[in-house]
């Protein structure tokens, strides 16, 4: 069976707005807001001088987190679950990633907490 220069070129196109479909899905504001609402956070030291566990809530919103402490956050939730966030409070600051699905989450951080360079792991629930 022989297929068409035309028709080869009907199915490239077809499978790149299939791809394109997906990947606009999967960061879609609508799934990125199904993550909205209070969580708290536990990240939790693996390396470095610095407490052994912080725990703090946060808030998201339409997909971007919020500080309900008195933290500077500038971060993201995409609409597959995918978390990049940094973090800012007086002398210390942070950069995490991460996961969530569901009411859950989970990934790494690390940072300068009050002079101390450390890093770890941190999780979520609702």
């Amino acid at each position: 069976m022989t297929l068409s220069i035309m028709t080869l070129n009907v199915l490239k196109r077809s499978a790149l707005f299939a791809l394109a479909a997906a990947v606009l899905f999967a960061g879609s504001p609508a799934r990125a807001a199904s993550f909205d609402g209070p969580w708290t956070v536990i990240i939790v030291t693996q390396s470095g001088n610095c407490d052994a566990a912080y725990s703090f809530p946060l808030q998201v919103n339409g997909g971007r987190l919020v500080s309900t402490g008195g933290a500077t956050i500038s971060g993201r939730i995409g609409g597959n679950g995918v978390v990049s966030v940094a973090i800012s409070s007086g002398g210390s600051s942070g950069r995490a990633s991460g996961r969530l699905a569901g009411a859950s989450g989970w990934g790494r951080w690390s940072g300068l907490l009050n002079g101390a360079r450390c890093s770890g792991r941190w999780e979520a629930h609702r």
